[in-house]
């Protein structure tokens, strides 16, 4: 694994844990970590469970041993690393967004595409998708439980950067970032929406806002602390959005909306999707993961009303492998349901999703949503998602 931050962790806890969980035609050994500080990347080997650490890796690559190359860094090293991996015969796993740019991501899923002809599978991390109530949703709507689909309703809402005296962490610049709120929290509601629904985002029209444009540089990257002799620490440009809010139409005919926010005061992690339909509604809410709500219009008139589902009976997806009825799982187990489904996926030979096709479509909805932005929120289509190589 290439990382050892929040998602690092997030991941290690993953593959320590899923063979103690469920059954598998694999079992997973955590080889290498790697990371750029040595003392930081050898206290995480330690802490996360890994066999050893690097500081560079190319050795992940070069290590015969080793079949599977996990990607948690910033997005601006992810097509370099996985080219690479893919291109020595190495499974990835890589985080969302795929890359920092469309052409960056045309590449990538190109190089998929070439490593699959030899067995080599690729998978891009949209977690919650393996949340147990949305892979919940999406049968429902494919049962045609709710009918046709009209309306998508989707907000993703964080407050971690409201403060203006924030340091100017990674997160918030374009050059590794790639995009602000929009790539970081807006790649998941497209991609969850669009898994759920089985339609897929064909135009938009957007606008962003970057609310605060200058932050204190952070203290170990500038050698600074915030005051040097009373005067004030230098600072930097933010130069990715704090904000995304855009309509779109769905290939499918349905209307939806979309806003991702780092700066929704009080909101921590605030993930909320409602799909109407024709037959019925269904809303997902993160803050109560283990939960659905659904309203069944089929149902006589004097019986209709939002019931409360509770995700948790061992015939729902994944949770055979857990707890007894009513009692819940968190947001960690979400990554546990990714390795699960991305091992057997490969101990099996079959492609594991979401695809970097499919993360590439969302990057190009990524795209679609800038440039109407730039374009004083004018209507633009959504590009068709072709390879590199048919470029």
């Amino acid at each position: 694994m290439v990382g050892y931050a929040f998602m690092g962790a997030a991941h290690s806890q993953a593959w320590r844990t899923v063979n103690r969980v469920y059954d598998l035609p694999a079992r997973a050994r955590m080889a290498l970590i790697c990371g750029r500080d040595t003392a930081k990347v050898a206290d995480a080997a330690d802490r996360l469970g890994w066999d050893a650490h690097t500081t560079d890796w190319r050795d992940l690559i070069n290590r015969d041993d080793i079949d599977v190359v996990d990607i948690c860094t910033p997005g601006d090293s992810h097509a370099e690393i996985a080219l690479a991996a893919l291109a020595a015969g190495k499974h990835v796993l890589c985080e969302k967004p795929l890359a920092n740019t469309v052409a960056e991501a045309r590449a990538m899923t190109a190089a998929a595409d070439v490593a699959r002809a030899t067995g080599v599978r690729s998978m891009c991390g949209f977690n919650y998708r393996r949340v147990p109530a949305v892979t919940m949703m999406r049968q429902m709507v494919a049962d045609g439980r709710l009918g046709v689909i009209r309306h998508v309703r989707a907000v993703y809402l964080q407050d971690w950067i409201v403060d203006p005296q924030f340091p100017l962490v990674w997160r918030l610049q374009k050059d590794r970032a790639g995009s602000g709120a929009l790539g970081d929290i807006g790649a998941h509601i497209i991609d969850l929406t669009q898994f759920v629904t089985g339609q897929r985002i064909s135009g938009v029209s957007a606008v962003t806002e970057t609310f605060v444009k200058e932050r204190p540089l952070p203290a170990e990257s500038s050698g600074l602390a915030a005051s040097v002799d009373g005067h004030a620490a230098p600072t930097g440009p933010v130069t990715v959005d704090d904000a995304a809010v855009f309509v779109a139409r769905l290939d499918g005919g349905a209307l939806a909306t979309y806003e991702a926010s780092r700066f929704a005061t009080g909101r921590k992690n605030a993930l909320r999707v409602e799909i109407n339909g024709s037959l019925g509604t269904v809303v997902f809410d993160l803050e109560r993961l283990n939960e659905l709500e659904f309203y069944d219009a089929t149902r006589p008139a004097v019986e209709q009303g939002f019931n409360r589902i509770l995700v948790t009976e061992g015939e729902h997806p994944y949770m055979s492998a857990w707890w007894p009825p009513g009692h819940i799982i968190g947001y960690e187990h979400s990554f546990t349901h990714e390795m699960r489904d991305f091992i057997e996926a490969v101990a099996n030979g079959v492609d594991p999703t979401p695809s970097f096709a499919d993360a590439l479509q969302v990057q190009l909805v990524l795209d679609a949503v800038t440039r109407s932005a730039e374009l004083g929120s004018s209507w633009t289509e959504v590009a068709p998602a072709l390879t590199a190589a048919a470029v």
